[in-house]
């Protein structure tokens, strides 16, 4: 089973992506069904799985299904693409081609998914974790760091919620090095922040900058090194 599943997860992210160039993914946004560059990407698919599975043919209906499904997903993507919901509609493209996948393999393999261990007490406590670092420290920095408006730190001057977003991920960042136990990373992680603010901080008259820099990345990394020590030290009781 699993050799299966891996050889098909292998053969779809060649075909849709070693083996798709960016100039055929154009030309089936601008032509859609009647690119076919669309029929050629089905094809390399088809070869990709045959040569993975050694020319396996006790797999060619599964093979088939895959092919068909996979041009019916495609296809119904490029009709309902825009430049708004492109990044969306990619990953629920992506969802179903694995979805399929999964069905094809459990249609030779059956498996039994062990639905009751995603509510075991370390992965609860884990999500919680994670939405602690995501979400609500989100909130909790905002209210910390509002009581200071720097007239450097213009929305204007940058991508929409680009330091939110960099914050819950530099937060999840450290809580997985203190969860693997990589604490040397961490301070690798420092360094590399303040060598790509470091343009920003060397300005002259950028001290108030400077602190407010600081001090978001402090609170930020202390609440993630609070949350990693608490999710240790939890998960062991349980």
């Amino acid at each position: 089973m699993t050799a299966l599943a891996l050889k098909l997860l292998l053969a779809h992210l060649i075909g849709d992506f070693l083996l798709q160039p960016d100039s055929w993914v154009a030309q089936k946004r601008q032509k859609k069904h009647r690119s076919p560059l669309l029929y050629l990407h089905i094809a390399v698919h088809a070869g990709t799985m045959l040569l993975l599975l050694n020319l396996n043919l006790n797999y060619w209906l599964g093979i088939i299904f895959i092919l068909i499904t996979h041009y019916i997903i495609d296809l119904l993507k490029l009709n309902f693409e825009t430049q708004h919901n492109r990044g969306k509609l990619f990953l629920i493209d992506q969802l179903a081609h694995l979805l399929v996948i999964a069905g094809v393999v459990y249609s030779y393999h059956l498996f039994e998914v062990q639905w009751k261990s995603l509510f075991d007490s370390v992965v609860v406590l884990f999500f919680i974790c994670i939405i602690i670092l995501g979400p609500v420290a989100a909130i909790i920095m905002r209210l910390l760091m509002g009581r200071w408006v720097l007239p450097e730190d213009n929305e204007e001057d940058s991508l929409p919620q680009a330091g939110k977003y960099i914050g819950i991920l530099e937060r999840f960042m450290v809580f997985g090095f203190i969860v693997l136990q990589q604490w040397q990373a961490i301070g690798w992680l420092i360094a590399a922040k303040s060598i790509l603010r470091f343009s920003d901080l060397s300005r002259a008259k950028d001290r108030k900058l400077t602190e407010y820099v600081l001090i978001g990345t402090l609170l930020s990394f202390v609440m993630a090194i609070i949350t990693g020590l608490l999710y240790l030290y939890i998960s062991q009781k349980i």
